[in-house]
């Protein structure tokens, strides 16, 4: 036996031997080609490699290993794969040559049962020896085959090699059966593992529903607990009974004017109490919200609200500017208080009764054409993450929930409705950076949010005591940052999740423990939600094996607003289920099973990416980008430049440039120009860092954009302007402390010097922390450098200044007159 491998035996039943030479006989092949071409077959539905190559020793030669390069661009039936098998070991016997092993994925060899054929074994087995590479050793008597298969023990464990042995022998079986049949067609489980990964570990469920509508929730929870504190906004509190009452009135008001169930309304407002009030009403109307983040480009959000045909539009006075020219019916929450108020705050009487299958918003992600796609969402799918939660989460960890999601962003259906079903506290914040600074930090006892949001938390040392579970989802986490989190002594519990819009929030949970050398997993589904890891031909792939995920269950989306092509395209049948009109949605992420159920997430599939938890397709930001009059093409791409630092690049050539008549000298000016494009088209995190231009784009051979051949991008330093004044110098002191910076000028660009959306939010705290000024988001963001920021906060301690003289001077007049009386 070779030294730090094991091997495992592999008996062949007498009658699949017999197919197996009843086969081989009736194809003039020998029994071992056949063996190899299925061997061969199943490290392709391993690994996914078209390449592969086998180290096949030779009997009697063992001193001679060839390798034999299996090609699998096109698939084959058994019948024609054995003959390629044949050819390729005939035209390896003309070609005799020793390979080193680190070129083998696999080996392979074929012995007689002799003493002499076992000490060639073994010397053909230690020319095969490497890492991670295991070797199936057949040997031949005169009467049946075995197998064995060798391995490393430090590197393959023995369940995955038991669980080799019975795929080796199921695809064997498979193939027999089916000769005409494409291999990769031929499914791999054993009956075991099937009824395991298809039934066990997607057996989670809870009881019926007891309501039938998110409004139904909310109102049972009025019923219980009417005068615990539901929402807090700043010093502003509301109860139970009365955030109900601003709801009806809110429902009852768009009833007056005649909206009817399913109808879409666009909810324009910042994180607020009108916010909830907002979205509430109009699902106690029958309605479903469209959520239309304010911080978002007015092109987009006017798309949105036309895509949506939305007949109303809920905002306030001072946001509604861009859409004054929509043929829209608007409905201020601050100008038409009065009005709203007087519609009534009793339970609003919809034409009919709110159910599951009702439409309960439509959120719109990014879409690979340039132009968003909307989700709908029904309050059934909504209905089964409530039942979930309320399984898995304590009425402790609810108490005081962070509402800092955007309600674009779907991580905001957890923080509103789960938390108002359970009785909960919503403590809203204008974003997760906000949370040290809010007055009810101290109650906040669950932050639900991104792991680069958390990043910056923990940094800035912003958690707060009460803190004791923490909820991650929209980018892969990794495990340095779980350590961090519970270096906060007070977190408990960090649980990692993950789902797209298209199943409601999530679709899978993992509870991460600590400990430095744990993996992060994504878990298993969560209840009432059923999780398939499938190849291209929607058959289950074994455990280790990577294959897209496929999502069914409860959760479930109706489908992509006014998009039925595109609905029925990612929205198939569920093969695996007995009842009728089920659906999965494949999601286009590749991911794995583990031994134990757990989902490992690998990658995506495509071109789309996560930026802080927002879904982006590289695409919609190319299209959008190559919409420009001096753009010729354009490519997207995504940039790690460290841990913490995940960027978009974006390469362009020009129209001028493609005739050669630009100058270098105006690439700066149309970078510039670049940015401020996309920038009145695309939410912020959707803009780039970094615009690069090509004389031409990289192809490769079959002509394709050869995304590896970009140049490298680089920081661009630009130049170091130093501060003219107080304010100047004291933003630069925030802005190196922020972006972790040694030096920056006044003029850089935020996003040229490694800005981005959450950086932006924690300098704003900073800002209104050291000037003791009411600064607005948009007002900062849209001040891109210091010189630009130091005006805004210069123009904003004037105004201040301003308004408490005309105060005192309208209070000195009031004593005045009161002194004359």
């Amino acid at each position: 036996m070779i030294t730090n491998y094991r091997y495992q035996s592999i008996r062949f039943p007498n009658e699949l031997v017999d197919d197996l030479i009843s086969f081989c006989h009736k194809e003039h092949i020998e029994v071992q080609v056949a063996f190899l071409a299925v061997w061969a077959n199943l490290w392709y539905r391993y690994t996914g490699l078209e390449q592969l190559v086998i180290g096949v020793a030779r009997e009697g030669s063992p001193d001679k290993v060839s390798p034999l390069s299996f090609d699998f661009s096109e698939m084959h039936a058994l019948v024609a794969q054995v003959q390629a098998v044949h050819t390729l070991l005939q035209t390896s016997l003309n070609e005799p040559q020793i390979h080193e092993p680190h070129i083998f994925h696999a080996g392979y060899l074929v012995r007689e049962d002799t003493d002499s054929a076992c000490r060639d074994s073994t010397d053909s087995l230690r020319h095969l020896r490497k890492e991670k590479i295991v070797t199936l050793e057949l040997v031949r008597t005169e009467t049946e085959w075995t197998g064995s298969l060798f391995y490393h023990e430090d590197h393959v464990e023995e369940a995955a090699i038991s669980r080799m042995a019975g795929h080796v022998q199921q695809l064997l079986e498979g193939c027999l059966k089916q000769p005409q049949v494409p291999i990769d067609e031929i499914s791999l489980l054993t009956e075991h593992e099937a009824s395991q990964m298809l039934m066990e570990w997607n057996s989670a469920s809870t009881k019926p529903a007891e309501h039938q509508s998110i409004s139904d929730w909310f109102k049972a929870q009025v019923m219980r607990t009417p005068d615990e504190v539901a929402v807090v906004y700043g010093k502003e509190r509301l109860t139970y009974a009365e955030l109900d009452q601003r709801a009806n009135q809110t429902a009852n008001y768009l009833l007056q004017k005649g909206i009817g169930p399913e109808a879409l309304i666009g909810v324009h407002l910042e994180r607020s109490i009108d916010m909830m009030a907002a979205v509430l009403g109009i699902l106690k109307a029958g309605g479903a919200y469209v959520p239309l983040d304010p911080t978002y480009a007015t092109e987009r959000l006017s798309y949105i609200l036309e895509d949506a045909k939305a007949p109303v539009l809920i905002t306030k006075e001072s946001l509604a500017a861009s859409f004054v020219a929509h043929e829209i019916e608007i409905v201020y929450m601050d100008r038409d208080r009065d009005a709203i108020m007087e519609a009534g705050s009793h339970t609003p009487r919809t034409s009919v009764p709110i159910t599951g299958d009702h439409l309960a918003y439509v959120t719109y992600t990014s879409g690979s054409t340039g132009k968003p796609k909307g989700v709908a969402v029904e309050h059934g799918s909504v209905i089964a993450l409530i039942q979930w939660a309320q399984e898995i989460y304590s009425a402790a960890e609810i108490a005081g929930v962070l509402g800092s999601t955007s309600i674009n962003f779907d991580l905001s259906v957890f923080e509103m409705f789960v938390t108002l079903s359970m009785g909960g506290k919503l403590i809203l914040a204008e974003n997760a950076l906000q949370l040290p600074h809010l007055p009810a930090a101290g109650e906040v006892t669950l932050i639900n949010t991104v792991p680069s949001a958390i990043r910056e938390l923990v940094r800035m040392k912003g958690i707060p005591a009460g803190v004791r579970t923490v909820n991650l989802c929209g980018e892969p986490l990794k495990r340095e940052l779980v350590e961090q989190i519970y270096d906060v002594e007070t977190v408990e519990k960090v649980i990692n999740l993950y789902g797209p819009s298209e199943d409601t929030t999530y679709s899978t949970y993992c509870y991460v423990k600590r400990g430095p050398d744990l993996p992060v997993y994504i878990g298993r589904p969560i209840h009432n939600t059923q999780a398939y890891v499938l190849d291209k031909h929607l058959h289950p792939v074994p455990v280790g094996v990577a294959g897209e995920l496929y999502l069914g269950g409860a959760g479930l989306a109706r489908g992509y607003l006014n998009q039925e092509e595109l609905t029925k395209e990612k929205f198939i049948p569920n093969l695996f289920s007995e009842q009728p009109n089920e659906r999965l949605y494949r999601t286009g992420d590749l991911v794995r099973y583990t031994a134990d159920g757990s989902l490992e997430y690998l990658s995506r599939m495509d071109h789309q990416i996560k930026i802080r938890g927002f879904r982006v397709e590289l695409g919609d930001i190319e299209s959008t980008l190559m919409k420009h009059p001096d753009v010729h093409e354009a490519v997207v791409v995504a940039k790690e430049f460290s841990a913490a630092d995940l960027r978009l690049i974006a390469y362009f050539t020009t129209k001028i440039a493609s005739q050669g008549e630009q100058e270098k000298s105006d690439y700066p000016q149309l970078a510039q120009d670049l940015r401020g494009y996309l920038q009145q088209n695309l939410p912020d995190y959707m803009i780039p860092s970094l615009f690069i231009p090509l004389e031409q784009v990289p192809l490769t051979a079959n002509g394709k954009i050869d995304r590896k051949a970009l140049p490298e991008p680089q920081r661009i330093p630009g130049s170091l302007a130093a501060p003219r004044n107080e304010i100047e110098e004291r933003l630069v002191t925030i802005w190196c402390d922020v972006l972790q910076l040694e030096c920056v000028g006044v003029e850089n660009h935020f996003l040229d010097v490694g800005g981005q959306s959450l950086l932006a939010a924690q300098i704003l705290v900073r800002m209104r922390t050291a000037f003791q000024t009411d600064l607005t988001q948009s007002a900062i963001f849209e001040a891109t450098t210091i010189a630009k920021q130091a005006q805004v906060i210069a123009e904003a301690q004037k105004q201040e200044i301003m308004n408490k003289t005309s105060n005192a001077i309208v209070a000195r007049k009031r004593v005045a007159r009161q002194l004359q009386r």
